[in-house]
């Protein structure tokens, strides 16, 4: 009975590895990585103003759109992602550097302060579209923010 027991644990953490990587994107640390894997990649560049800690509708995109395992495996090819995060909690405040470069982003796209606010840029980094979190399925997501570059 405990040999069983331990391999439950063994299989549950191996599990929860698992659904951490399937889970997790290539959201690029600075705006500068993303258009430069955008470019060097010929991918499109999807440009995130969220809200991390406040902004439910930000919470809800995540957790449907972005950590969807199919968004994952489609955006590893087609995009280069960041998130020009603006929480408002203490404990999660960015380096004055990212919140300078962040606000600078901001006031070029997204001049009317709506989160989320999901900018569309191609690989030369000029505008092809903006949306914002819809109640859709991944699949049906994908194919919105596709509409923007075809």
């Amino acid at each position: 009975m405990r040999c069983t027991l331990k391999m439950k644990n063994i299989i549950a953490i191996i599990f929860l590895f698992l659904i951490n990587i399937v889970s997790s994107q290539n959201w690029h640390k600075t705006y500068n990585d993303a258009v430069v894997d955008a470019k060097e990649n010929n991918k499109s560049l999807i440009l995130v103003f969220s809200g991390s800690d406040w902004c439910a509708p930000c919470i809800k995109l995540d957790r449907k759109i972005w950590q969807s395992e199919e968004f994952v495996v489609y955006a590893e090819k087609h995009y280069s992602l960041y998130k020009a995060d603006f929480p408002r909690k203490k404990v999660n405040q960015l380096p004055e550097d990212l919140l300078d470069v962040n606000k600078a982003l901001a006031e070029k796209y997204n001049t009317k302060g709506y989160y989320p606010l999901v900018v569309v840029l191609n690989s030369e980094n000029e505008f092809l579209g903006e949306t914002g979190y819809i109640k859709v399925i991944p699949k049906d997501y994908i194919a919105i923010l596709n509409a923007f570059i075809d």
